[in-house]
């Protein structure tokens, strides 16, 4: 893949606080990346401040470098627009592995392939979404809901408010319920 002279400027991404971005830190790394910017987001959130700071940073003659496609852009519109934007700017793009890895998006024929796989990975992902919802809905029907399970029952709720009522600390009384304060803040709702 030709890219242009310029840096490789690292962006990754994971879609929630649990998940580590360390892997694709050391594969941007180990790619040569002078810089990587980082966001703890889902694809879905269009508030990605490390992508924004990422874009803003880039100059004509640097690449945009990914660990992998989907970490960059969760739908093909998404994907075209922001590659189509880098092109525009003179920044090239690359991905470090999956489908696009040996690919140079800069060329008609890169720009084929990368729309193709940008166009299953959004295929890929609406299937997983619609089954996600068919089991939910299945698992309702037969009476079961997901999520977590309630901690502030009715009589938690109730000995909450007459502690309270009495002048007890919220501290004290969530230890005393065994919840935590911000599970009793939310129960109480303004009146802690």
């Amino acid at each position: 893949m030709t890219t242009p002279a310029g840096q490789l400027i690292g962006y990754a991404r994971v879609s929630t606080d649990e998940q580590e971005s360390q892997l694709q830190h050391d594969a941007l790394t180990d790619a040569g990346c002078a810089r990587i910017f980082t966001d703890k987001a889902s694809g879905k959130n269009t508030d990605r401040p490390g992508l924004t700071a990422a874009l803003d940073y880039l100059r004509p003659g640097d690449t945009l470098c990914v660990w992998k496609l989907d970490r960059f852009a969760r739908s093909l519109i998404d994907l075209v627009t922001l590659v189509d934007s880098l092109a525009a700017r003179g920044v090239g793009f690359k991905v470090l592995t999956g489908a696009l890895a040996s690919i140079d998006p800069n060329t008609p024929d890169g720009r084929l392939m990368l729309q193709v796989v940008g166009a299953m990975a959004e295929f890929e992902r609406s299937l997983i979404k619609e089954r996600t919802r068919a089991g939910l809905d299945a698992a309702r029907a037969q009476g079961r809901t997901g999520g977590r399970p309630v901690v502030m029952d009715g009589d938690k709720l109730a000995a909450a408010k007459a502690r309270r009522a009495k002048g007890e600390s919220v501290t004290a009384i969530a230890k005393a319920l065994g919840v935590s304060r911000a599970t009793l803040y939310r129960a109480l709702g303004g009146s802690a």
